[in-house]
């Protein structure tokens, strides 16, 4: 197994090669011995391609999203303009991903030069420390996930939190971030950045709810979010019969329809309020899984929580939740659900005196949530656990 920091060497050759059209679309991964494969992908019908990169899997397959040298160029171009400059970048997510990828392209735009966190031991406050405190720039981004975010937060070096506080922002995305800790970043003294955006947008193009510099953003009738601008994909490469509305133009411009819900307040801002298959039928009554999501966190009891709508042959659909149990619950769940049915049992309880119709049916309680390697929740993994689980009963 590759051991160390990845050598990123050959996949910023191959990208800066592709952005000057010197040579074809890059795809990064990680091989079986864990060290980066750089492979070489044809993208016909599009030129100019630079990077096909998959999505994330959270909720089907991954599709291979085709990136451009527009829509990268306008990417990096609109972040720099919001992030006030262009500086030095700390790699500190997995590579393959398009918040990982955009790391390498907008340091070669910058002309500066990306570290890379040694995550070979997986993602640890010291290996984060380690690695921001060989940064050189006085400019410095990172890019993280909340439960990264919160690990460092909760990490009791000082010399942690000195470091988090010498970058110059510190974008965060991939899944919601909880008030709670978005709170204690800012209380921290932590420039944290809300970022809402995909691999079909070239990454986050709505920071702290407002678009980037050619960014438009929309929501159509049915409360869907749409993205528009220079900064989006050219399309998938494998399933161009998949994407009939998922990409469009209109009046000149290129859209992309996500599967989220949102809405746009008078100033503006967009507020991202879960996805289109977050809606759970039960007992003929419409609820929304963010919502009961929102409620179950606010149990001291709960680090975190994910619920879904499982098969019922009672209710059409059941509430099912997965939940993360803090301090010496999360301890004693042992890092899986095994021997946490009686956690699940007492947050049933509380949660069908304090939420009445809204409380989930089936509670699966663990130490932590199921998570893809890009720091994603696992949906497809953890709903499968819940249905079975509920069919059980």
């Amino acid at each position: 197994m590759n051991s160390g920091p990845l050598n990123i060497e050959p996949a910023l050759k191959a990208l800066a090669a592709a952005l000057h059209g010197e040579g074809p679309a890059v795809e990064l991964s990680i091989g079986a011995d864990g060290a980066l494969v750089v492979g070489h992908i044809e993208t016909p019908g599009c030129d100019d391609a630079v990077a096909v990169v998959r999505t994330s899997g959270s909720t089907g397959s991954p599709k291979a999203t085709v990136l451009t040298v527009e829509s990268l160029a306008a990417s990096s171009m609109a972040t720099a303009l919001a992030l006030k400059g262009e500086g030095q970048w700390l790699l500190a997510l997995p590579v393959q991903y398009v918040a990982g990828i955009q790391v390498l392209v907008r340091s070669l735009f910058a002309g500066t030069r990306p570290w890379v966190m040694d995550m070979s031991g997986g993602f640890t406050p010291e290996a984060f420390t380690a690695a921001a405190l060989e940064l050189t720039d006085k400019i410095r981004f990172t890019s993280l996930v909340p439960t990264q975010l919160q690990r460092l937060l909760d990490d009791p070096s000082p010399e942690t939190l000195a470091v988090l506080r010498r970058f110059n922002a510190v974008l965060l995305g991939g899944a919601p971030a909880a008030e709670s800790l978005l709170a204690a970043a800012r209380e921290a003294g932590v420039r944290v950045v809300t970022t809402y955006g995909s691999a079909e947008s070239s990454g986050g193009c709505v920071y702290n709810g407002y678009p980037l510099e050619g960014v438009s953003v929309r929501v159509d009738g049915d409360g869907r979010i749409l993205l528009g601008g220079d900064t989006i994909a050219a399309g998938y490469l494998e399933a161009p019969d998949q994407e009939s509305g998922t990409f469009f133009e209109e009046d000149g411009v290129r859209w992309y329809r996500t599967s989220d819900l949102g809405s746009i307040d008078d100033d503006g801002r967009l507020n991202v309020l879960g996805r289109l298959d977050d809606v759970i039928i039960t007992g003929g009554v419409k609820v929304s899984a963010a919502h009961i999501q929102e409620e179950l966190e606010k149990s001291d009891a709960v680090a975190a929580a994910f619920v879904a709508g499982v098969p019922s042959a009672e209710w059409g659909q059941a509430v099912a939740a997965y939940v993360a149990l803090a301090g010496e619950g999360a301890a004693q769940a042992g890092g899986g659900p095994d021997g946490s049915g009686d956690h699940a049992v007492v947050l049933e309880q509380e949660w069908r005196r304090t939420l009445g119709v809204l409380a989930p049916k089936t509670v699966l309680a663990a130490s932590s949530l199921r998570m893809l390697p890009n720091g994603k929740p696992d949906r497809l993994a953890m709903t499968a656990e819940l249905s079975a689980l509920h069919q059980g009963k």
